[in-house]
């Protein structure tokens, strides 16, 4: 009787994270699918052939494919060459330039965005600095609201994306084949093209679509950099939406994304497997370089890398100083947490503008993301167990979990908006799990759907942490601490927590900071009271006179990611955190 309790318990736990997945992603999924298809409660192919014909929404599609396959392609032409120095030559502080060029893509969204604006706007460093240098009246570039500064910040925020996967394959590739082209007389392009390109194929097919995937899906970046004029798909959902109530169109246009989102993760996934096959055993040595020429290409790629990735940071933290003889240098961080006048002939408080006082909106995004951190990281352990354990069902269940990495936050936030009042909550419980309830249920309202948005995003990191490391345990282990007496949940304080602590420390702060920086679904179902720190820096942009308080808010986000980006390099072994 004891065991079939125990066993029971056992998978009421394992339960936990199946239905949270089931009720917190499937069923809004769901909702998406039945009113693109059931506009009016009968199957109609109509309305969503209607939405996929319509010239404006052809174009949209075009548009998102266009920056994505720009964005791509510049991204992996910026990498290709600094993998080729980062595999064949070795210098100092080549790994710490190595971690560091990692940094932008933990960064939120909004915070890249932001960076730029600081950087390249009119008013921007880089245009001060010209206008100086050049004696200029005007700032000679005009880059607000332009493709290419959604495709310079893409650039940026996916560069590391591309660099260390080439990187990792290439340095574990044999010389045997390029070696023996040189002897036959390849070189120069000839050997890039014939030789290093076809080795490569694997590695630079998966990083493409991988960065592809990411810039298809961007949404922050392109909402504050480009505005409506470059809608992508992401934005166009979020319009149609929030701001034209045509929620028909909005679900036809996410059932599209979630299509193509699905196929590019299929053909991802496979390609994966394929660099996996063809790892060679031989590893490269990396050797110092030996020549002026060899040298030049070391620091043009220390160069390149630095000003790509301090360039838009130190713009973003100069802005959000004052450097007026008038004011402290601190001043616009000053205004925000005093809660002080800022802009223009009308001055108004923080609080006026944002609607809730700055400091209420630090403690939100903290508060929220001390909870998102917590309920991650016991459904990403139960979860990590699940999939360890359960033999041939991990093998299915694995993919399951990681749906949410195919499925766009502003998609999610979208199906949150349809499904979580209080029809759409009982229905849920009654559909999903057979659940008759009564009451207020209507979630739209409250603040929880924020922290439950963010679990959702943050659990794929929190598993992909965990599981490594719990799979990485010797049953040899169990077994000696079996027969020394210990019971089970000794076993597992004093045993496997020990062993398993790298990976559920990397994988909270992972959801620490994918909270405090999500933008996408908080920007559907928060409201004004329950305002993130990402939201208040988009409005803070979006008002004239406040964009040096938006720089400051950048700021310290920035440090938030930065110390966990430092967290993260320094408990991280290999195989945490990989996808």
């Amino acid at each position: 009787m004891e065991r079939w309790l125990k066993r029971g318990a056992s998978a009421l736990l394992y339960a936990l994270p199946v239905a949270f997945l089931a009720l917190f992603f499937f069923y809004p999924l769901a909702a998406i699918f039945d009113l693109s298809l059931r506009p009016e409660g009968v199957l109609q192919w109509e309305r969503l052939l209607d939405v996929v014909r319509s010239p404006y929404y052809q174009r949209t599609l075009r548009f998102t494919v266009w920056q994505a396959t720009l964005s791509t392609a510049l991204t992996i032409a910026c990498a290709l060459p600094c993998a080729y120095v980062f595999t064949r030559f070795q210098f100092a502080g080549k790994s710490t330039l190595l971690a560091l060029a990692t940094l932008p893509f933990v960064l939120p969204t909004v915070v890249v965005a932001a960076a730029f604006r600081a950087l390249i706007w009119p008013n921007g460093l880089l245009n001060d600095g010209l206008m100086r240098l050049l004696l200029l009246d005007s700032p000679p570039l005009q880059l607000q609201r332009t493709l290419t500064a959604i495709l310079i910040a893409h650039v940026f925020y996916n560069f590391a994306v591309a660099l260390r996967m080439i990187t990792g394959y290439w340095a574990n590739q044999s010389t045997r084949m390029e070696e023996a082209a040189q002897v036959l007389g390849a070189r120069g392009w000839r050997l890039w093209w014939y030789v290093r390109l076809p080795i490569l194929r694997p590695a630079i097919t998966a990083a493409a679509l991988l960065v592809f995937i990411f810039t298809f899906t961007s949404f922050g970046v392109v909402l504050i950099l480009g505005g409506f004029r470059y809608a992508t798909l992401e934005v166009e959902i979020y319009y149609q939406a929030q701001s034209v109530f045509d929620l028909p169109v909005a679900a036809a246009l996410s059932l599209v994304q979630i299509g193509a989102m699905f196929v590019m993760m299929a053909v991802y996934t496979r390609l994966q497997r394929d660099i996996k096959t063809d790892l060679q055993s031989t590893r490269r040595v990396a050797r110092k370089p030996r020549n002026r020429r060899e040298w030049l290409a070391v620091g043009a790629t220390v160069t390149f890398i630095g000003g790509l990735l301090f360039s838009p940071l130190l713009a973003l933290v100069s802005r959000s100083l004052s450097f007026s003889a008038e004011r402290s240098t601190l001043h616009h961080y000053r205004n925000l947490l005093e809660n002080r006048p800022v802009g223009g002939r009308l001055p108004r408080s923080m609080e006026d503008v944002l609607g809730v006082a700055p400091v209420e909106i630090i403690q939100n995004s903290l508060t929220f993301a001390l909870m998102t951190t917590l309920a991650a990281v016991i459904l990403g352990l139960l979860t990590s167990y699940l999939l360890a354990r359960r033999g041939r069902s991990g093998r299915w269940l694995d993919p399951v979990f990681m749906l949410p990495l195919a499925t766009s936050a502003v998609t999610l936030g979208f199906g949150y908006i349809l499904t979580m009042d209080f029809n759409g909550v009982r229905g849920g419980l009654n559909d999903v799990f057979g659940l008759s309830v009564r009451g207020n249920w209507d979630l739209r309202a409250s603040w929880i759907l924020i922290p439950i948005a963010h679990v959702l995003v943050a659990l794929p990191f929190v598993v992909r942490s965990v599981l490594p490391a719990l799979r990485g345990i010797a049953p040899s282990i169990h077994e000696a601490a079996a027969v020394l007496g210990a019971p089970p949940h000794k076993r597992w304080l004093y045993v496997e927590l020990p062993l398993i602590s790298r990976g559920v420390i990397v994988g909270a702060t992972f959801a620490f900071t994918i909270s405090m920086g999500e933008f996408g679904a908080s920007l559907f179902v928060a409201r004004t009271e329950s305002t993130t720190l990402p939201i208040a820096i988009e409005r803070l942009l979006s008002q004239p006179g406040t964009s040096a308080e938006a720089y400051a808010l950048s700021s310290l986000l920035l440090l938030v990611c930065a110390t966990s980006f430092i967290v993260i390099e320094r408990v991280r072994v290999a195989g945490i955190g990989e996808f």
